[in-house]
């Protein structure tokens, strides 16, 4: 008989309350207690977590963004070995902004079980109670902390008819959602706090240059989940906004070709190549 010939454990991905405790599924209930671990982000909250649920988990064990790597491989041998583990994150369905994407991955090219235990999930709750349109959406998880880096991840969805969503920190609310507005133009937007708790709050405001929405913001704590809906319009921006906007861009440089690309990411219905030719006549100096 082939070494090899034990029949391998399941990864399971389990969903997990964002705030209410009876938001945990039976199926749910049942696979932790079963699993001969659970990998968890943090394993004291994990603890913790189960004992609010009534959940009595036989182990605990770390697997967060700085240890994946490294510790996939022995899941795996686990996984070969017959046991069954079960994967969780701090709050809500694992991989989609936490940890697991690469332990799911290496799992499915090994050719070993993954199930998924469909559970709270913060994104998709945000989006279906928030009176924003939901569909098409883009999940971005946390935004990045760089201004330019959040322009690369924003800029291309200027002028797509999509409902964006994101999850962000209190204290970094008001800069991200400034850019946004500079790199996305108007937009319905809502942020959305204490998923399924008591004090469960949907926060809809309009995302435009009167910055009124800057007061609506004030007392919001933690991380919360921000939607901000479709663009307003998709007609061609007339020539005086482009011109303005390549005004206020050319203070931050680049080659020509990169300030058109700016440019095109605020102004709609126009082409890279038009903004470009419109750049010799409005440069310093000329």
């Amino acid at each position: 008989m082939s070494l090899n010939s034990k029949r391998p454990g399941t990864l399971s991905i389990v969903g997990t309350p964002l705030g209410n405790a009876e938001d945990l599924t039976p199926r749910a209930r049942r696979c932790l207690e079963e699993a001969d671990a659970v990998l968890a982000e943090d394993t004291r909250r994990a603890g913790l977590a189960c004992a609010r649920w009534g959940v009595t988990a036989r182990r605990f064990v770390s697997l967060h963004d700085h240890n994946e790597e490294r510790r996939k491989n022995a899941v795996l041998d686990a996984l070969r070995d017959g046991r069954n583990l079960a994967l969780i994150s701090d709050a809500g369905m694992p991989v989609l902004a936490d940890p697991g994407f690469l332990l799911v991955r290496a799992c499915r090219d090994a050719g070993l079980p993954v199930t998924v235990l469909p559970g709270a999930c913060a994104p998709v709750t945000a989006l279906a109670g928030c009176g924003i349109p939901p569909q098409p959406f883009v999940f971005f998880g946390f935004l990045p902390r760089r201004r330019a880096d959040q322009e690369a991840a924003l800029a291309p969805y200027a002028r797509i008819p999509a409902t964006l969503v994101f999850f962000e920190r209190r204290d970094r609310l008001t800069d991200t959602l400034e850019n946004a507005l500079r790199l996305l133009g108007p937009r319905e937007g809502c942020v959305a706090r204490e998923l399924t708790k008591t004090h469960e709050e949907y926060i809809r405001f309009h995302l435009d240059e009167s910055g009124a929405y800057r007061a609506l913001l004030t007392d919001v704590l933690g991380e919360v989940t921000v939607i901000l809906g479709p663009p307003e319009t998709l007609e061609k921006s007339p020539r005086e906004e482009v011109e303005r906007l390549i005004t206020e861009e050319l203070p931050r440089g680049g080659t020509p070709r990169e300030l058109a690309r700016r440019v095109q990411a605020r102004a709609h219905g126009w082409t890279g190549g038009e903004i470009y030719s419109m750049l010799p006549k409005l440069r310093p100096g000329d």
